[in-house]
């Protein structure tokens, strides 16, 4: 059994967090800071992603087996889960499938609903990358730029760069892994599952992935849960409002 790669710190009860699509444990390092004053914080690289193994296997039924061995090779009993986008998915299937192993669960900004793709432009520049021609990070932007045009993206995904070698950059996560399963990163948690614990969902004030027409979907899964809205943030509103995120993320954990 392969166990997920994390990064550890802090004491207390543990706070496991799951990244998003293409992410890694380092893009939660800030609050994760803040996170680990109160609890045992434990930032996870999923399956193809960051410094974990690489597999042809990718979908969220493998995510969930790799969440429940990663907390039982650590011999807990119960956890607080933090998912964000893909990440949430895997949490809140974790969520339903595993409530024995949870504690209290908090979405950010994804619900229980099936998403089309959307993803094709990132994953078109990405496979356009040649780092035989590609020798340095600026110019891994370069190729990037004619793609995506958001500098904050660029960034995230620049992230992911790293020297392979000494002359040779290479992407930590399995792009090839990723592309060939990319469907299964929409898919919906199945329908009448249902976890009874703690929920908190967070949404960005100004992301369209939770609609108000998504609540009754949620807690028809979620029956205790609570959604907010994270102002001046959109999908990635752990970084853009790191502030707001991490106060309603411990008050309702103090709960």
């Amino acid at each position: 059994m392969e166990v997920l790669y994390s990064k550890i710190q802090g004491q207390g009860e543990p706070l496991i967090i799951l990244h998003g699509l293409l992410g890694m444990s380092d893009n939660w390092k800030t609050l994760a800071n803040k996170f680990a004053e109160n609890y045992e914080v434990h930032l996870i690289d999923q399956r193809n992603h960051g410094r974990s193994f690489h597999s042809d296997n990718f979908d969220y039924e493998v995510m969930v087996e790799d969440l429940s061995n990663y907390i039982d090779f650590h011999q807990f009993s119960r956890v607080n889960l933090i998912g964000h986008s893909m990440g949430g998915k895997v949490a809140m299937l974790f969520a339903v499938t595993h409530p024995e192993k949870m504690n209290k669960l908090i979405v950010a900004d994804i619900g229980p609903k099936f998403y089309p793709r959307h993803h094709d432009v990132i994953f078109e520049g990405l496979s356009a990358i040649d780092f035989s021609k590609q020798k340095t990070r600026g110019a891994v932007e370069e190729v990037l730029k004619k793609y995506i045009s958001d500098w904050g993206i660029r960034q995230f995904l620049l992230k992911n760069v790293y020297w392979k070698t000494k002359e040779q950059l290479a992407f930590r996560f399995n792009l090839e892994g990723l592309i060939e399963n990319i469907d299964e990163i929409g898919a919906p948690l199945p329908s009448l599952s249902v976890f009874e614990g703690d929920t908190l969902f967070l949404k960005g004030e100004n992301s369209g992935y939770i609609a108000d027409s998504d609540i009754s979907l949620i807690t028809a899964h979620f029956p205790k849960a609570t959604v907010k809205t994270v102002k001046k943030a959109g999908h990635w509103l752990h970084a853009e409002n790191p502030n707001d995120f991490y106060s309603y993320v411990v008050s309702f954990l103090n709960e």
